[in-house]
Order: structure tokens, then C-alpha cells, then sequence
């Protein structure tokens, strides 16, 4: 892959949803991310613009009566819930993106290559119908919908934010096209996300969750990835993978407790990369949503576009990072016993 083959969606325009004075997830956020859109473009990368989401796709993870009430925060200050603001742009903020998100399916799927949407306000806790932890509309859920409104049939979501998804896992917690792994700090908010949280019905065993201690760094990460992520990943073949690339798992972020870096985030986003490269023909949108240190999330946001541009031949190229893994093998019970009976690959895997 080359960078002329990965598009990146970004826009000033996700600096216009305000939050209140000292909120973490503030139009800063937005600075840093045109700033390194910026970068790329001037050296040869591709950027657009976003176009906003249309309502139908909305619809498809959220009820009408919230579009309705988030459509009525139009040019008003709203608080959503204890944490979640609307300014006067949220909701077109808030549409585009979500529009990223589509149009990064969109060209993944036609063009077989990475697509990335640099967007704000985030969406990973918005349920179908409530916005919380900062999101209003479910980004990462929107654009697995899309690709099932496509015609996909497995979709994987990967979500290495240090907080749960909850909003993703309950929109797709009875749906077996849809894959969602989680890594995140737990116990933590939202409170979701344990590991006996696997899918309800036909969708049983296509929620996995690996919830890890305050602490856990670089290392544990790409324990649990290996040994447990990517291996129900491979068995489920999946024809898209979406990221849900939260970057508060970093060791400066003032929101989490884990100790990831932007090494760390690399490693990640590489192997989940060469699974999409090795399976489902280079089809990857990623999708940001939390990050609040901005000097961290500046890194992270580079390293992700240094690596959909590398050439990686192999997993095997991909060296496993150094270092204690306690946390991860003090996780790894509990999650295999909750999920070897869906994927009984994992209890042999490597």
C-alpha cells in the first residue's frame, strides 16, 4: 500500500462543536487533527472533506424520536446528559462525522484500500436512544450498518478505547454479522464491558469483550490482541474492519489509566491492518473517537497514517512488543472461558 492509496476525511469544520470551558473533549481535539491532515497533504497524502450523513443511515442504529431531539439542538446550547454538550453546529458537526465514517466505507469497499475519518464530536457510547460520554451519533455503528446496507455479511469492529463501547455493543448484541472486540480499562465507565458480556440470541459469542486492569501497557495490549483478538477475528472472516481508534489508553491521557503509547497504538493498528490486508482485501475504515492528552493524540494520529501506508508482508513481520505482561494473563481466564465456546481456536491459539 502507498500513501496515494489511503484517504483521509478530515475537516476544520469538526472545530465548530463547542464544549464548555475545561470539558476534555474540547474543538482542540479538532485543531490537532486538521494540523496533522494538514501535514499529510502537503506531503502527498490524500484529504477530503466530509459530506454529511444522510438521515436514513442514522436510522439504521438510532431510534427517530432521538434524531428528532438531537435535529432540535440546531442553534442552541443543550446539555445532553452529565458530560455530553450540543452548541449551536453540534448537530451538523455531529452529521459529518458520521458522513466520514460512511464515505470512509464507501471507498474502502470500492477501492479495497484504508480509508480514516479524523472526526469529532466521538460516538462509540451513544445508544439508539441517548447520547452519552461525549457522543451523539454512534460513528463506528453507522458505518457497519452502512456496509450492511451494502450487502456485507461479517463486519468486524475493533475498539481499543480505553473506555467500553457500550452504544456499539448494544446496537449489535443480537446480531451475528457483526463482530465487536473491545479492549479497554475495566472496571471503568461506562460499567459495560465484561467479560461474560458476549450477544444475546442469534448474536451470542459475536460480543467480545477483554476487560483489563488500570495499567496495562503497550505489551498487555498486544498479548491480548494476539492471543485473543485477532484470532476470533481470522475465524469469523470478516469482509470489513472498522476501527474504533480511541487513543485515552495512552500513558498521558488525564482520563484513563492505562499505560499504552503511540508505539504501542502502532503495533495495534498494524496487526489489525495485515488482518484486514490478509482477509478481507485491505477493507479498513478507521474512526476516531477518544484521546484528550493533545500531544499524544497528535502522535497517534501520525503513527496511524504512517502505518495504513507501510508494506507489511506478514503478521510474522510484525514483532510482539516487549515487556510485562501481567495484566493481560491476569485477564485471560475469565475471557476464555467466556468466549472458547464460540471460537474454540482460542484456547490452542498463540
Amino acid at each position: 500500500m502507498s500513501k496515494s492509496d489511503v484517504l483521509l476525511i478530515s475537516s476544520s469544520r469538526f472545530i465548530d462543536h463547542e464544549t464548555p470551558t475545561g470539558h476534555p473533549e474540547q474543538p482542540a481535539r479538532a485543531v490537532v487533527m486538521t494540523r496533522v491532515a494538514d501535514r499529510w497533504r502537503s506531503n502527498g497524502g490524500r484529504v477530503v472533506e466530509p459530506t454529511p450523513v444522510e438521515t436514513a443511515a442514522l436510522a439504521r442504529v438510532h431510534q427517530e424520536a432521538y434524531l428528532a431531539e438531537i435535529a432540535s439542538t440546531g442553534g442552541r446550547r443543550v446539555q445532553l446528559d452529565p458530560d455530553t454538550y450540543a452548541s449551536p453546529e453540534t448537530e451538523v458537526v455531529a452529521r459529518l462525522a458520521a458522513g466520514a465514517a460512511v464515505s470512509g466505507v464507501s471507498y474502502a469497499l470500492e477501492k479495497n484500500s484504508p480509508a480514516l475519518a479524523f472526526v469529532r464530536p466521538p460516538g462509540h457510547h451513544a445508544e439508539r436512544d441517548r447520547a452519552m460520554g461525549f457522543c451523539l451519533y454512534n460513528n463506528a455503528a453507522i458505518a457497519a450498518a452502512h456496509a450492511l446496507s451494502r450487502g456485507l455479511e461479517r463486519v468486524v469492529i475493533i475498539d481499543y478505547d480505553v473506555h467500553h463501547g457500550n452504544g456499539i455493543q448494544s446496537m449489535f448484541y443480537d446480531d451475528p454479522r457483526v463482530l465487536y472486540i473491545s479492549t479497554h480499562q475495566y472496571p471503568f465507565y461506562p460499567g459495560t464491558g465484561a467479560a461474560s458480556e458476549l450477544g444475546r440470541g442469534g448474536g451470542a459469542g459475536f460480543t467480545v469483550n477483554i476487560p483489563l486492569e488500570a495499567g496495562a501497557g503497550d505489551a498487555d495490549l498486544d498479548f491480548v490482541f494476539r492471543r485473543v483478538a485477532l484470532p476470533i477475528a481470522l475465524a469469523f472472516q470478516p469482509q470489513l474492519v472498522v476501527v474504533s481508534a480511541g487513543f485515552d489508553a495512552h500513558v498521558d491521557d488525564p482520563l484513563g489509566g492505562m499505560r499504552a503509547t503511540s508505539e504501542g497504538f502502532g503495533t495495534l493498528t498494524r496487526l489489525i491492518y495485515r488482518l484486514a490486508l490478509d482477509h478481507c482485501d485491505g477493507r479498513i475504515v478507521i474512526v476516531t473517537e477518544g484521546g484528550y492528552h493533545l500531544s499524544a493524540l497528535e502522535a497517534c494520529l501520525e503513527e496511524m497514517l504512517v502505518v495504513t501506508a507501510e508494506q507489511i508482508r506478514s503478521l510474522e513481520e510484525i514483532p510482539p512488543v516487549s515487556g510485562p505482561t501481567d495484566v493481560a494473563e491476569a485477564a485471560l481466564g475469565p475471557i476464555l472461558l467466556a468466549q472458547t465456546p464460540y471460537w474454540p481456536s482460542i484456547s490452542t491459539s498463540l
